[in-house]
Formats: structure tokens, C-alpha cells, sequence
């Protein structure tokens, strides 16, 4: 019987969602902040980025690596025995050409179907493992772990400041509440004061801007009828998953983002209704994250020895 993978991921979310946990938020205390990475360095994209968040805290891995069986030989490692593989999902496009299909292209990110009739998008999925799974790789790909400790509320202040900087939002600080104001095109947040502490205030400034980026003069993303009175939860489910990627990537302690549980009962409707929806905010979320560190001119994540480290483009 063909396992439908869509409705798999969005059954596994779900369940998180209803025990009232967001799968794509961390408590990693004390431990290196990372999106999940390829055998490269490369991060994962869309719904990758979730699905092995998931499988990482399920089995406790904190190396950000995952990797295909070949990959782990080519490096010189070797998947132990009696490991169970984790799946990771592809695209890939089917362009109908004279009756026949020809393989287009594989992308990780990709959501939704081509031009009626001559493009169909087949949803697959590989089997990777952890890094903490595979003897013999080099010693960059096993993080050591760290103790918890309290980090100075204000040691990410000055980068921070600087990469936000750089992301042309018109970002006004009044009252107590943060918003993004589509017709002013502006985010509104209280004034940092106000915050019980840099990271939090960071946290939420990056959720703001995820909602920045759907503006039609930016990513015009808009979900009109196809999820109806839920437009709103989808866009909030992106901006949210949105700044946890960004939190990863940046390296804002993902302590510090929100967990509205009329958030989580929002985004349940939204997931129960289409099982696809899960797969187009994954997606919207990760190009929104592109579209804010394009301002930032940050490069990929990648380990830099042992810990996981923003790079120049």
C-alpha cells in the first residue's frame, strides 16, 4: 500500500502540536544552535528542516548532520549496525513533454503543482542518518556536549543589532504590542525596555519580519481561498516557523520564542483541513528566512570545527 508521505509529516506535527509542543522549537540549553545540515555543511530547506528537527530531538542527536548511507562511505564512516534511518523528502518535477515525463528537477523546497497538464510534482522520500549514528567520520561532525549555562541576556546584543540593521523594515517602537502593519508597512514593537531581555525582544522582532516579507511588493504571499477563514493561522504558522529557522540560523536561543497555545489551536485547524499545508508553510517560511538574510548578507550555516558558525557570503 503507497504510504501518502504529505499526510505522514502532517500527522507526526500534529501529534506535537496537541501535546502542545512546536517541533520546530529547541530547548537545546547549553548546546550549539544549528538548522540541520548536509554531509557538506549545507542546511537543509523546508519541511527537511522540521522533519529531522523532529527526529533529532525524538533520539536525543545534538550533531546538526544528517547523511545518506553512500555519503556516510564517501567520508569514510560507516552506519552501525541495527540503526534505524530517519526520511527526508524530495520534489521532483515531472514536465510532460509528447506524452512522456522527463525528470526536471529535485528540490527539497518546493511546494505545489506546475501548469496544469504538463507539470506534476511527485513528492519522495531517502532515507539519512545522524551523524552520532555513523562510526568514523571526522571528529567536525560529532559536537562535544556543553554544560548548561546562563548566558548574559545581553551577549547577542551587538550582533544582532547590526545584522538587523541592515534589513530595510521601517520598524517603529511604541505601545505594548508587536505587529507587522500591512497598510503602514511597517513593524511595531514596544520599546526594548520592555522586553525581559535582549533575546527575547530579537525573538520576536524576527517573527515581526517574517511577516515583513510577504508584503506584495516583496514575496506577495497570500493564501486567498485555499485555506479561507485559516488565511490568517497559515500566515502566522509561517511567521513562526520562520523564526525558528531564522532564531537557528542567527543564533537566537530558541528558549526565547513564542508558544500562544491559541496559536497551536489555530494552526491544528489549518493542519487538519489539508494535509499539504504543512509543506507550503515550510516552504514560504524558508524563503522568507532567504529574503531576510539576503539584507543580512549571511551565508549558508556550516561547521567551523566543532560548532555550527554563520559564514560570509
Amino acid at each position: 500500500m503507497k504510504t501518502d508521505i504529505s499526510a505522514t509529516i502532517t500527522a507526526t506535527i500534529i501529534a506535537k502540536l496537541e501535546a502542545g509542543t512546536k517541533p520546530w522549537v529547541k530547548p537545546w540549553t547549553g548546546q550549539p544552535i544549528s538548522r540541520p545540515l548536509r554531509h557538506c555543511g549545507s542546511a537543509y530547506r523546508g519541511i527537511n528542516t522540521l522533519i529531522l528537527w523532529m527526529a533529532a530531538e525524538e533520539r536525543g542527536y545534538i550533531s546538526p548532520y544528517w547523511m545518506t548511507y553512500r555519503q556516510a562511505i564517501i567520508l569514510k564512516g560507516q552506519v552501525r549496525k541495527g540503526e534505524k534511518s530517519s526520511q527526508a523528502v524530495f520534489y521532483k518535477t515531472l514536465v510532460t513533454k509528447d506524452g512522456r515525463a522527463d525528470q526536471d528537477s529535485i528540490d527539497d523546497n518546493a511546494v505545489g503543482s506546475g501548469d496544469e497538464g504538463q507539470t506534476r510534482r511527485l513528492l519522495r522520500q531517502y532515507a539519512v542518518f545522524n551523524a552520532e549514528q555513523i562510526d568514523g567520520l571526522p571528529a567536525h561532525f560529532y559536537p562535544i556536549p556543553k554544560p548548561a549555562q546562563k548566558i548574559p541576556e545581553s551577549i547577542h546584543r551587538p550582533r544582532l543589532e547590526a545584522i538587523f540593521a541592515k534589513i530595510p523594515a521601517a520598524v517603529r517602537h511604541n505601545g505594548n504590542q508587536a505587529y507587522y502593519n500591512r497598510t503602514r508597512d511597517e513593524i511595531v514593537l514596544p520599546v526594548i525596555d520592555q522586553f525581559p531581555n535582549f533575546e527575547v525582544y530579537f525573538a520576536v522582532r524576527a517573527h515581526e519580519t517574517a511577516h515583513w516579507t510577504g508584503a506584495k511588493r516583496r514575496l506577495d504571499r497570500t493564501f486567498g481561498k485555499r485555506f479561507g477563514d485559516a488565511a490568517y493561522a497559515m500566515e502566522e504558522l509561517v511567521a513562526d516557523i520562520a523564526a525558528a529557522i531564522l532564531g537557528a540560523t542567527l543564533g537566537i536561543p530558541e528558549a526565547q520564542l513564542d508558544n500562544h497555545a491559541s496559536y497551536l489551536a489555530h494552526w491544528l485547524k489549518v493542519l487538519k483541513s489539508d494535509k499539504t499545508a504543512i509543506l507550503t508553510a515550510a516552504s514560504k517560511a524558508d524563503e522568507a528566512v532567504n529574503f531576510i538574510l539576503g539584507f543580512a548578507q549571511q551565508g549558508p550555516c556550516r561547521i567551523v570545527g566543532r560548532e555550527p558558525q554563520l559564514v560570509a557570503a
